[in-house]
């Protein structure tokens, strides 16, 4: 393919929750520099065109099906997965259409991962927590010194993490790697009253501060143009952040694709803070290789009725079955249209949660309330 990749400068963010959220402020403030700004984020709520936006345009659906029939016989010869065949169509249509700079999120991991193969001009950890265990193991040590691995020598290396023992292990990781300078943000940091972040909830400080850290150490004589000094406030551009089902809210409706227990407790919090109205009902979907049951037991006391149900898109190996709720109180309807209906009744709002598959296929089924793509 030319390697697409080197024909742009980038910023690369990893992290198991937040690194969405932080790539959705990065953007923001590189756009109101007058940049043309590539996208790349994973998953998808409804159409894999959503994961590569330039200026918020998803590729088109042409592009990706020429994309895709060019590249097939490549991906057959070598066994590409699906996320590392969409990586490289994302470069590719990144450099097809010119754009001056790439916000890129890691897919799963750091190390390993596909998107490791761009030298950034900045690297950014948000936080670490257990998932994907099956791939990155159980212990968070281990997961941390991962996802460190996609810092690299002489390029700048920030992280959010707040625990000061997996903070340690990720800038040691970091180090080893010759990353320069590291910094470890103070992410727990408040925010100036007057401060407007687009994107709720009291965890998306956090990552604002982590993205702001980032931007403030764009090395000077990127060829990107400087912005306003990034000192000690967060930039107004952040304010313009948006990325779809990160605890969003339309009308009576609330899309968050919290699909952890660390991202369910963040949830449950952003619900106390919001208040919204009751009764609150939940329609959750969850796959089974995740932690589901501590999942539930954080969202269930804090909403009035707890409907699970299986999202279609859901790999059927990593689905639930009634069996899995013996003896608990929550309402199984397995068929997602019938358990949507149920979700509504008498309900003042209505919660969609538990991952991207949830949420992807209730927006596909409201009317207008699909993402772009």
């Amino acid at each position: 393919m030319g390697r697409p990749e080197r024909h742009f400068p980038a910023i690369h963010v990893g992290g198991t929750n937040g690194k969405g959220s932080t790539c959705a402020f990065l953007t923001a403030e590189l756009r109101a520099r007058g940049l043309r700004v590539g996208l790349y984020t994973s998953p998808h709520l409804v159409s894999p065109t959503e994961r590569i936006t330039v200026n918020d345009v998803p590729i088109s659906e042409d592009a990706f099906a020429e994309w895709t029939t060019l590249l097939k016989p490549h991906i057959e010869r070598t066994g590409a997965s699906f996320f590392e065949a969409t990586t490289a169509i994302a470069f590719a249509d990144f450099a097809a259409r010119g754009i001056d700079v790439a916000v890129v999120e890691v897919g799963l991991g750091g190390r390993l991962d596909a998107t490791n193969v761009i030298t950034p001009l900045v690297s950014a950890v948000t936080k670490i927590a257990l998932e994907h265990t099956d791939y990155l193991g159980t212990d968070l040590k281990g997961i941390a010194r991962e996802k460190a691995g996609i810092a690299k020598r002489d390029v700048p290396f920030v992280t959010g993490e707040p625990e000061p023992l997996l903070r340690a292990e990720i800038m040691r990781e970091a180090e080893r790697r010759g990353a320069a300078p590291l910094i470890a943000v103070d992410s727990t940091r408040p925010l100036p009253p007057d401060t407007v972040l687009g994107l709720r909830g009291a965890h998306q400080v956090a990552n604002a501060w982590v993205a702001c850290a980032a931007l403030k150490h764009l090395p000077k004589g990127s060829g990107l143009p400087d912005g306003p000094p990034i000192g000690e406030e967060i930039p107004s551009s952040f304010a313009d952040a948006y990325i779809a089902a990160r605890f969003d809210v339309r009308g009576k409706w609330i899309f968050d694709v919290a699909h952890n227990p660390d991202g369910m407790k963040v949830l449950v919090d952003a619900l106390a803070a919001h208040q919204p109205a009751r009764p609150l009902h939940a329609l959750v979907g969850i796959r089974t290789d995740k932690d589901w049951r501590p999942m539930l037991a954080l969202l269930r006391p804090a909403v009035d009725r707890l409907v699970v149900t299986v999202p279609p898109s859901i790999p059927v190996m990593q689905r639930w079955s009634v069996s899995d709720f013996g003896g608990q109180a929550v309402h199984f309807e397995p068929e997602f249209d019938s358990a949507m209906r149920d979700a509504q009744e008498g309900a003042a709002t209505v919660l969609v949660t538990g991952s991207f598959h949830t949420v992807g296929d209730a927006l596909a089924r409201l009317p207008g309330f699909a993402p772009v793509g």
